[in-house]
């Protein structure tokens, strides 16, 4: 039941939602490790780094170097989404989302889920300032420490703007990829960080209705667990419409062309029409249409973004 005048029409959704899934529990070491590094949270980060490379670029960066940054992104990722778990690890005994994490159910020990996390950080800190640069290392960690010491330890337990605050650190990918090719910061990459920024709560709050039970047993102040759905998806509503101002934003400022434009104003125009639709029509099954629509989003507009680039490069 959600918070408020207006309670959520339950729906048939199988925990996991539409875009997690069924859950599988790890039953061996090895899947535990990999399941503290969150692989499906990295691969949306990944989504959003190869296209800003290209654009950086102005065409197809180096493979190697596409590859180098691949992989010192996951290793980072990886290791901020292990040290998460080890931090939550309390509150995911508490939520039947989260319970069949290897920390919860001990397949993995504390100690050795930090010992692993700091070993993934520093081979990403290596191999991103050995086979990219100084500048991408630097951001890489960055967001891992934002998103451990602001986001986990601060505002998860704290605050309604826990999500909106720590997203930043979901949004730097961008940052690293630009400069992995470009080796510094411009306008192009701090749009793009912004629109990232601001796709952030809505992506997140509409997962969150679907399981605000979920956080008020926890006592995470995730703001569908205590605020009204009317309250939520107003606020979803104008995060929308900055993002997508955004993202029209970068077209003159990126110099993309049509391809780009297109899908911008078309994606942008179909979320803000799934989250008002959500607002009408309150119900689990509608939240979690538009958090998996959130991250169809994210991937055509990138992709489009890269195409927009590849056709119109001179190589």
């Amino acid at each position: 039941m959600a918070v408020g005048s207006r309670p959520l029409v339950p729906s048939r959704i199988a925990p996991g939602g539409v875009a997690h899934g069924t859950r599988r529990v790890p039953t061996s070491r090895v899947g535990g490790f990999i399941a503290l590094t969150k692989p499906r949270i990295i691969e949306l980060l990944l989504i959003t780094t190869v296209p800003t490379m290209v654009l950086a670029a102005g065409a197809w960066p180096r493979t190697q170097l596409v590859l180098v940054t691949l992989l010192g992104g996951t290793l980072a990722a990886g290791g901020a989404n292990a040290i998460n778990m080890v931090v939550d690890r309390d509150i995911d005994a508490l939520m039947p989302r989260t319970l069949g994490r290897p920390l919860v159910t001990g397949l993995v020990k504390p100690r050795e889920a930090m010992v692993f996390a700091t070993t993934l950080e520093v081979l990403a800190f290596a191999v991103l300032w050995r086979w990219a640069n100084l500048l991408s290392a630097g951001l890489a960690l960055s967001a891992t420490v934002f998103y451990v010491c602001v986001y986990t330890l601060w505002l998860k337990r704290t605050s309604t703007q826990n999500i909106v605050i720590g997203g930043a650190a979901g949004a730097v990918p961008v940052l690293v990829g630009w400069a992995a090719v470009q080796n510094n910061v411009a306008w192009t990459p701090a749009v793009l960080f912004v629109v990232m920024f601001l796709w952030t709560p809505p992506h997140f709050w509409a997962l969150a209705i679907r399981y605000a039970d979920d956080y008020r047993a926890a006592g995470v102040p995730m703001l569908p667990a205590v605020a009204s759905i009317d309250v939520t998806v107003g606020k979803m509503v104008r995060y929308t419409v900055l993002m997508v101002a955004g993202t029209i934003a970068l077209w003159p400022i990126a110099d993309l062309g049509w391809i780009y434009g297109l899908a911008a104003v078309v994606l942008g125009a179909l979320f803000l029409l799934g989250t008002l639709d959500l607002g009408r029509h309150p119900s689990a099954a509608r939240s979690m249409r538009v958090f998996g629509y959130s991250i169809t989003y994210v991937t055509l507009l990138f992709g489009a973004m890269t195409v927009d680039v590849l056709v119109r490069s001179p190589r």
